[in-house]
């Protein structure tokens, strides 16, 4: 990985060297050499001793998931780095490069960032045209810059009963991940909040709300 990377791989001596990465049975000597040299040191399995910590990567080039758990366990890492390999289709890496190839044509095709973003939005969603979870999305990229049609109107309520932003549903989280504006009815947490994109807009709830392209989130407690 470390070649892969474009590291040169070197002994312990190399005085050039500037990361260490130690897998020994007793290795505090070595590390204590090391640090002297001020390399910074990953040590398997002694996250006390490490500098830095390696996440289980996969690897859908250009798409990179990392998974790490601080150096708690590496196991853990690489089990769920695993789940997620078998999810995660082949094909990927080339849905994120033909959409870094259709970036001007869907800036043509939408010259408004917020129609682009939004039909963006829809085609990688669940089932849609460019569902990331489905095999050979590259291939349908033309289909829909020529099939997409403009921004719908759309508006949806969340009841909220907990502030606690683990009890939202799957499909209200993705709500708030995708809102254009979230209509605020009375003291909603900033957890809850933090699920929502940056740059939607808020609105007081005892503000008049005119209807709008995009997705409008209606957050209120229950």
């Amino acid at each position: 990985m470390v070649e892969r990377a474009g590291g040169i791989v070197v002994g312990a001596d190399d005085r050039d060297a500037h990361l260490a990465l130690v897998a020994m049975p007793d290795p505090e000597a070595a590390v204590l050499r090391l640090k002297a040299r001020e390399v910074l040191v990953n040590v398997a399995d002694r996250p006390d001793l490490c500098d830095f910590t390696l996440p289980s990567i996969l690897d859908r080039d250009p798409v990179l998931i990392a998974v790490s758990t601080g150096g708690a366990s590496a196991g853990l890492a690489k089990a769920l780095r695993l789940r997620l390999e078998a999810l995660l289709p082949v094909s990927l890496g080339a849905l994120a490069t033909t959409l870094f190839q259709a970036r001007e044509a869907a800036r043509r095709r939408w010259p408004d960032a917020g129609e682009r973003r939004h039909a963006l939005d829809a085609a990688l969603t669940d089932g849609g045209i460019l569902d990331p979870m489905a095999d050979g999305g590259a291939v349908r990229v033309s289909a829909w810059l020529e099939e997409a049609g403009s921004m719908p109107s759309q508006t949806v309520e969340i009841v909220l009963n907990s502030d606690d932003p683990d009890d939202l549903t799957l499909r209200q989280a993705r709500w708030l991940g995708q809102a254009d504006r979230i209509v605020l009815h009375g003291a909603i947490t900033p957890a809850i909040l933090a699920r929502s994109r940056a740059d939607a807009a808020r609105v007081d709830g005892g503000q008049p709300v005119d209807p709008a392209p995009g997705l409008t989130v209606i957050l209120r407690r229950g």
